[in-house]
């Protein structure tokens, strides 16, 4: 176990002030709960799936759920149900007639899940922002996104942070689908010749505008970028970086070396489901481990034995990734991520329970294939 995490348990089992905390997270989730449980099975707002679901079940979930462990009543959350149409289904009778996105993760093989957002992708990031210090993230910056933007929501969402932070946001696409199938189809060239490709495109972005402050890319996008340009004397104060790749060593590497320990390196675990969880601040005691706390009440994440889903595992376990997502446009309960990771308790900053070391779910027979993402 973490020296950190010793601290939060001995802070807690004291009584201290991070122990009232927790409580009253907790309070603020089971209101959550009733709150979004509520609103979806309410004929006049809810939306048509879990309407149709409740009119196939022996209880009343307007009723039956008065905190966030009855959840636990729902069946398992089913992947499948988010893959395919009507994908209108999912849409709150409350916003019938309001614009609606809809943002897909996976399909790298058969039908991608879908998931239809109307103003959650604005509101998560703009929660996010409170988070960024300005020092590093100087608000009126402009910023680079290097990634994933096609049908995933993050395009949309990182230009809506830089513009909520009074930026202008430059975009340049790298689509995972296709490096996933160089890779299977064993052509690694065309994979490299890809990424480089997109690195020479950002590296184009970054030499014409001199106001770009701040970057969002992956980590082996931001390992290729750094092999060509300094980001430091490129400007560049604060780094934003998201996916399964953030290990402990990654982690070390990025703060260290590629960043030159001057810029403030910021790692997050998001996904089209959930959202984004914000990372624990940076403490030595956590030996570099990257600790994500959700961002609770909207959204909670679990680490659960993955024979029995239903029990959470011991702080400092390693076990699968459960989602709950609670907000007035998306609920779902109970999800099992493709993702596992280590419990770890709540901290100062966020009182709640977060998760370590995350990284594709050992447990599948397939492998998953990340490529340059």
């Amino acid at each position: 176990m973490l020296v950190g995490d010793v601290r939060a348990i001995e802070a807690m089992n004291a009584g201290g002030g991070l122990a009232a905390r927790v409580e009253e997270a907790r309070a603020r989730l089971d209101a959550q709960a009733r709150e979004i449980v509520a609103w979806h099975f309410d004929p006049k707002t809810g939306c048509p799936f879990w309407l149709d679901y409740a009119k196939k079940q022996d209880w009343e979930p307007r009723t039956a759920i008065q905190g966030y462990a009855d959840l636990r009543r729902f069946e398992p959350f089913e992947d499948e149900w988010l893959r395919g149409g009507p994908v209108r289904r999912w849409v709150p009778k409350a916003y019938a007639g309001r614009p609606v996105y809809v943002f897909e993760t996976g399909g790298s093989t058969g039908v991608p899940k879908s998931r239809i957002n109307i103003e959650d992708f604005r509101t998560d990031y703009e929660l996010f922002s409170e988070t960024l210090p300005d020092g590093a993230f100087p608000k009126g910056s402009d910023w680079l996104m290097l990634g994933p933007s096609g049908p995933r929501r993050l395009r949309l969402a990182v230009e809506h942070l830089c513009q909520h932070r009074g930026g202008i946001c430059f975009c340049v696409d790298m689509d995972p689908r296709w490096v996933v199938k160089l890779i299977k189809s064993g052509r690694p060239e065309l994979m490299h010749e890809y990424k480089d490709h997109v690195i020479h495109q950002g590296l184009t972005v970054l030499r014409a505008h001199e106001n770009i402050r701040c970057l969002f890319t992956t980590p082996k996008l931001l390992e290729a970028l750094c092999e060509r340009i300094s980001l430091v004397r490129a400007g560049i104060t604060g780094v934003f970086c998201g996916g399964t790749q953030l290990t402990a060593q990654f982690h070390r590497f990025a703060r260290e070396e590629l960043l030159e320990g001057a810029i403030e390196f910021v790692p997050t675990y998001g996904n089209t489901l959930m959202g984004l969880a914000c990372h624990k601040p940076f403490d030595p005691a956590d030996h570099y481990s990257i600790i994500y706390h959700p961002p609770s009440p909207r959204a909670m994440l679990e680490v659960v034995d993955p024979k029995e889903p239903d029990r959470v595992v011991k702080y400092g376990e390693l076990g699968r990734v459960r989602l709950t997502t609670l907000t007035r446009e998306f609920f779902v309960p109970g999800f099992l991520e493709r993702d596992e990771g280590i419990r770890r308790p709540p901290c100062e900053a966020y009182p709640w329970d977060g998760v370590g070391d995350v990284r594709p779910f050992s447990g599948f027979a397939t492998p998953v294939i990340e490529g340059v993402y």
